[in-house]
């Protein structure tokens, strides 16, 4: 338990498969998952998503922002992130109602110092069930979306292994989006996806990690109907402090990145393929360094 509290605390790892790719304790929720168009939900069909993520980081910063040259970090994590969607013909409210569920497979490979002296551990697994029931309406020149769905604390996690999978609580994820089309030919887009996470207590600790808030948004322009090019960025931040006498710390973190993104659709496979990439100009309380998203998109 000591030791991973001295883990947490000095490198804000994350204690949650997809989220381990933000170094962040307290989200489910990766920020930066989502890039260009974040608000639009696909017309009514069965869909495969495979999300890739990579993330690394060589710096640790404090609660002011400040990096703490001391902790020496190196973070290498990769999540394979299958998602299946479906988008029915049902109504509410005038809007599709949809289902999807994801499973994450995270690799992690942590080197920090930390007061208990030098950590050097990797670790590969599954992480925690999230599934979800959205509703998503579409007009001549906006997407609107909203849902809610839990993540189930099922992958492995530890008191004593940072670098475990699971984040071992229970979270009420909740989300709103938009896309605005600013064109009649709907060829500029922007874009903003809102979550909010609401986390129950940490099995085997005294510990509830802080509420957190994350947007992903997007602007982007349609070069031609199978290329589109943009600019896309994330902002989480706790709200409220984590609680308990396990808490890893007081602060309530956050992070902020920016990159550029282009989305390319084969027609003879039916396939959407996003690449983007994320640079944290902005770290608090937490790892700061840079991710990379390759996202497929397959209808069936």
């Amino acid at each position: 338990m000591k030791r991973l509290l001295l883990l947490v605390g000095t490198a804000g790892l994350l204690a949650v498969a997809v989220s381990r790719t933000h170094a962040q304790p307290s989200a489910h929720y990766p920020p930066g998952i989502e890039g260009i168009k974040a608000g639009t939900l696909p017309p009514p069909g069965v869909y495969l998503r495979d999300y890739n993520l990579f993330y690394y980081a060589d710096r640790r910063n404090d609660a002011g922002g400040d990096e703490i040259a001391a902790a020496d970090p190196r973070a290498f994590i990769y999540a394979n992130v299958p998602r299946l969607l479906w988008i029915t013909d049902w109504k509410l409210l005038g809007g599709h109602v949809g289902v999807d569920a994801l499973l994450p497979l995270t690799y992690t490979d942590l080197r920090i110092n930390t007061p208990g002296g030098r950590v050097d551990d990797s670790t590969f697994g599954v992480g925690d069930l999230f599934a979800e029931v959205t509703v998503s309406w579409h007009l001549p020149q906006a997407d609107f979306a909203i849902g809610y769905g839990p993540w189930a604390p099922t992958g492995d996690s530890s008191a004593t292994d940072p670098t475990a999978p699971g984040a071992g609580f229970w979270t009420h994820l909740f989300t709103a989006g938009m896309t605005w089309y600013m064109d009649p030919e709907r060829r500029w887009a922007l874009a903003a996806l809102c979550r909010y996470e609401i986390n129950h207590d940490k099995r085997d600790m005294d510990f509830r990690p802080g509420q957190v808030f994350t947007v992903d948004y997007g602007l982007s322009y349609a070069v031609t109907p199978a290329i589109d090019v943009g600019l896309a960025g994330y902002f989480q931040t706790q709200t409220t402090r984590n609680r308990g006498s396990d808490s890893p710390s007081a602060a309530k973190d956050k992070v902020a990145g920016i990159g550029p993104e282009v989305v390319l659709f084969c027609s003879r496979l039916g396939l959407f393929t996003s690449i983007r990439y994320h640079y944290e100009f902005l770290a608090e309380d937490r790892l700061q360094g840079h991710t990379g998203v390759i996202t497929l998109t397959r209808r069936f």
